[in-house]
């Protein structure tokens, strides 16, 4: 079963390709992908990294977390699942910042 490590405190210079070299001696790895901001393109100076099998990630953790890559102190942790996202509406009633005091629909 595929895991899915986070990885935090990248340089600004690791790209997809330097994620995938430095974490593919613990094993096949499906994806990796450094997060940019949609403006910019530019690092935002973490990612993920998704392992084939699930013990391949554990090795990974503990042999990461903590170690440097391209001159940073990196962490590395199971990726948490994403929740629900909280506001953006669907819902006149409220919310939404369209501004104006008593905007009506």
């Amino acid at each position: 079963m595929s895991k899915k490590l986070f990885v935090g405190s990248l340089s600004w210079n690791v790209n997809d390709s330097g994620l995938l070299e430095a974490f593919e001696r613990f094993g096949e790895v499906t994806e990796a992908k450094v997060i940019t901001d949609r403006d910019t393109g530019r690092s935002r100076g973490f990612g993920f990294v998704t392992f084939a099998e699930a013990d391949h990630a554990t090795k990974a953790i503990s042999e990461m977390d903590g170690t440097e890559l391209d001159g940073r102190t990196i962490k590395v942790s199971e990726a948490q699942d994403k929740g629900p996202r909280s506001g953006g509406g669907g819902d006149r009633r409220g919310g939404g910042g369209f501004g104006g005091r008593n905007n009506r629909w």
